[in-house]
């Protein structure tokens, strides 16, 4: 199993609260570059910024990187837009950083990217792909996409209360900008994903199709934004058998929703808890709580997990977060030089 994390920015996350995944514009685009540096690596490296919310709950790479130790899956990073450069090694297709999606066109090359995207997934050696992603304000951008094809529109978000109305008021604006009603690109996803998408859309949905082209396994890792991007692909007419693994976190969040969605979309649903009640530790508590719940690939990673082997997650999952300055308490751990993000997680991808 090979996990796939395309990584990007789009300007949209700038607009006022829409994403808290940075307490400075400066600094949130920082905040995927930071997260694939915690999936290689353990921790950031170059990026200036440790993407842990002010209650102490860490960005999902913290748990996705926790799997990784345990269960030893390979990942590539994919860079899908990213704003500012990482430590973490990459495969450039060439994607820029996406624009605000009220400015009429957000993803203007979004054919071209899902084209070389395409080719990249049809040219990988697995037999099976989990795919992920890691993009600030990307649940609005999917609420944007799922609206243009004329489809449900009920998206996740990494705060407790979800400030969807301010997510459809900005889809109101960006449609209205592109000059397009609720299910004008029915019949052309990426022309969606052009006007009110983001470019890591178009890359994991690229990648997606050509790996299941070439008869490859595709389990899409994330709750409401994978959605989208299933109904992207369907809408395209990618017919093959796709699934869906995200965290109990997202489906109590969303309930029914989420399940009808997956049954519409003939996506298999996978839904993991990976038990953080069990443990005395604010990281855990605050995802119980209702923080973060998914991104960077972190539902398809538990889902990797063997049964009787989570406990030996959440061991590594402490020990993650001490190396990102967060102990039990959530005060300072093991590093209390880290420069912590103290708005991180806003609108980040479920």
């Amino acid at each position: 199993m090979r996990v796939i994390l395309p990584a990007g920015t789009t300007e949209t996350a700038l607009i006022d609260g829409i994403s808290a995944a940075g307490a400075t514009p400066e600094l949130m685009e920082h905040t995927p570059s930071a997260d694939v540096e915690i999936l290689e690596y353990g921790r950031p490296t170059t990026a200036p910024v440790t993407p842990v919310s002010p209650n102490g709950c860490p960005t999902p790479a913290a748990v996705t990187r926790a799997v990784r130790e345990v269960v030893g899956f390979d990942a590539t990073v994919v860079d899908a837009g990213l704003a500012q450069p990482t430590g973490a090694p990459t495969v450039d297709l060439g994607v820029e950083p996406g624009a605000d999606v009220r400015q009429g066109e957000a993803v203007p090359d979004a054919a071209a990217i899902f084209d070389r995207a395409r080719s990249f997934g049809a040219s990988l050696p697995e037999n099976d792909l989990l795919i992920g992603e890691t993009v600030p304000g990307g649940t609005t951008t999917a609420l944007g996409v799922l609206t243009a094809l004329g489809e449900p529109t009920a998206v996740s978000s990494s705060l407790p209360r979800n400030p969807i109305e301010r997510k459809r008021r900005v889809v109101d604006e960006a449609l209205a900008a592109s000059d397009l009603e609720p299910g004008d690109c029915e019949a052309d996803p990426l022309a969606a994903i052009r006007a009110v998408g983001d470019p890591v859309q178009a890359t994991v949905a690229g990648v997606a199709a050509g790996a299941l082209e070439s008869g490859t396994d595709v389990t899409l890792a994330g709750g409401t934004q994978m959605v989208a991007v299933a109904t992207a692909l369907r809408h395209a007419d990618v017919d093959d058998p796709l699934s869906i693994a995200t965290t109990s976190f997202v489906e109590d969040e969303q309930g029914d929703r989420l399940g009808e969605a997956c049954y519409r979309l003939n996506c298999e649903l996978t839904v993991t808890d990976p038990g953080f009640d069990s443990r005395d530790h604010v990281a855990m508590a605050r995802y119980c709580a209702g923080e973060a719940k998914e991104g960077v690939a972190m539902g398809g990673a538990l889902s990797l997990v063997p049964d009787g082997r989570m406990d030996e997650v959440l061991d590594r999952l402490e020990a993650v977060c001490d190396r990102l300055g967060i102990d039990a308490d959530g005060g300072p751990g093991s590093d209390p030089e880290a420069e912590t993000n103290p708005e991180t997680e806003g609108d980040r991808g479920p």
